[in-house]
């Protein structure tokens, strides 16, 4: 152990990680060794064994740096990839963020340097874009969900039809999330048709709410009815009920870009009548991770003023992102500035030639097919479920590699390049990837289709230093 941690390789490893994970991945890899003697495995000379425990500890350090949050190419045709970050942040957010990454005005008041909400920030932008009375911002919109319901219907009961019973991604599902909140579930109606008088039906004295859920995950075709958020609204304050709306994927209001989706948005379920209006900050907003929750003064001030409140609240750098990505819609340039709508407006012919120029800056490559073939991209993220995007991609096909072994090799580069496989090939969908990281791509293609080794390269040789140079550059 001694002589291995004197070793100029180690040491540099241990100026960019410290000395106790070297230390603990060092200790692992010997103890390996120690397992594969016992099993009877022959070492030829002591070097070679110091050989091959130098070369486990940087492979297993390699693997800790490949799992990092680091930047992901996404070519998946999944716009709003969950897995990988959901909607990448306009220029303006990033730069956002990195102001606000130090000291930032968070807490307070600069007029008067009073201590404030959290996110007082964003309100006036919130009531221009969407018409709310006030707002509170806190960290998703699963967490805006039980906020609401613990903090304004507690030990009462709130109805729901049974077709938006949703399950959220990781297996959360809403019935769950009553029961955290200590609300009762009251379903009406039947999966599929749900009437406003199977509500009227079922308000009883325990009563306190209709909440009515977006399906953005999943749809229900056919024979199918619900009531729109007009008509709940009206037969909740008839009943003196409140009335909230999930709409799920935060479109603040009706966009063009987004219009063939007919997703719902928070200024027209306002203008409705509903009380509480929640929906997401990175799905088609745009933004940041978080739940934004729009409504009547009385009810948000009853929600700031809960004590799960405080732990649900957004960080400083994801409110940062928050409000610049509103500034952009305020400013009417959603169009021009988020990466989601750049994509979604996309036409064929132009991602046709960015994969043109992507398989002419390839050139031949020994055992790989190139192709371009038209693919179907969708939005992802919870969003549009169902309605499916046309694309471009780049198909590889590799009489060396099977699809599976080049998907992963493409997944453990840097930057990582994330596909999905078809008909035994590797598909790139360019509507996906930001235009911007073509070179990146191409770059990366050429490391991985003309390099024998998993990687191309190793990271943990090159230490953090050359990971956060490969972070920057990309």
């Amino acid at each position: 152990m001694t002589q291995l941690l004197a070793r100029a390789e180690v040491m540099s490893l241990i100026g960019s990680h410290g000395p106790d994970l070297v230390r603990s991945k060092l200790i692992h890899a010997i103890q390996r060794l120690r397992q594969k003697l016992e099993n009877g495995a022959a070492i030829a000379s002591r070097s070679d064994a110091a050989k091959l425990v130098l070369e486990w500890m940087i492979s297993d350090m390699d693997r800790g740096l490949l799992n990092a949050p680091r930047k992901v190419i996404n070519a998946t045709g999944v716009l709003l990839h969950t897995g990988l970050g959901r909607a990448p942040l306009a220029q303006a957010a990033r730069i956002a963020v990195l102001d606000a990454a130090g000291a930032c005005l968070l807490e307070v008041n600069p007029e008067n340097s009073h201590r404030s909400y959290r996110g007082f920030q964003v309100n006036d932008l919130l009531n221009s874009l969407t018409g709310c009375e006030d707002s509170l911002i806190v960290n998703n919109n699963a967490g805006a969900t039980l906020l609401v319901l613990q903090a304004l219907c507690k030990g009462r009961e709130v109805l729901i039809s049974r077709g938006q019973l949703v399950e959220i991604g990781g297996s959360f599902r809403l019935p769950e999330i009553f029961e955290t909140a200590g609300v009762a579930l009251r379903e009406v109606g039947t999966t599929n048709r749900t009437h406003l008088c199977d509500y009227a039906a079922a308000i009883t004295e325990k009563t306190v709410a209709i909440l009515r859920v977006h399906a953005s995950n999943y749809r229900i075709v056919g024979f199918t009815a619900e009531p729109c958020c007009d008509e709940l609204a009206a037969l909740a304050r008839d009943r003196g009920l409140m009335m909230f709306d999930d709409i799920g994927s935060g479109q603040v209001f009706q966009n063009p870009v987004l219009a063939r989706f007919g997703e719902p948005d928070f200024r027209t379920s306002l203008s409705n009548g509903a009380d509480v209006v929640l929906g997401s900050g990175d799905k088609l907003l745009g933004g940041p991770q978080a739940g934004i929750i729009l409504g009547r003064t009385a009810f948000i001030e009853s929600l700031r003023n809960h004590p799960l409140a405080r732990c649900l609240r957004i960080d400083k750098l994801n409110l940062a992102a928050l409000h610049a990505t509103l500034l952009i819609h305020a400013r009417g340039t959603a169009e021009n500035e988020l990466p989601l709508y750049q994509m979604l407006q996309a036409d064929s012919s132009l991602l046709t030639q960015r994969a043109e120029f992507l398989i002419q800056q390839l050139g031949s490559v020994p055992d790989v097919t190139l192709q371009i073939v038209e693919s179907v991209a969708e939005v992802g993220g919870g969003s549009c479920a169902g309605q499916p995007v046309s694309s471009i991609a780049v198909s590889l096909h590799s009489s060396r590699d099977s699809a599976e072994s080049l998907a992963r090799k493409l997944r453990m580069s840097v930057p990582a390049v994330w596909s999905r496989i078809e008909a035994d090939a590797v598909l790139l969908d360019l509507r996906s990837v930001d235009r911007d990281d073509d070179q990146p791509l191409c770059q990366t293609l050429k490391d991985v289709l003309t390099v024998s080794s998993a990687t191309g390269r190793s990271l943990a040789r090159f230490s953090s230093l050359g990971f956060e140079c490969d972070r920057q550059q990309s």
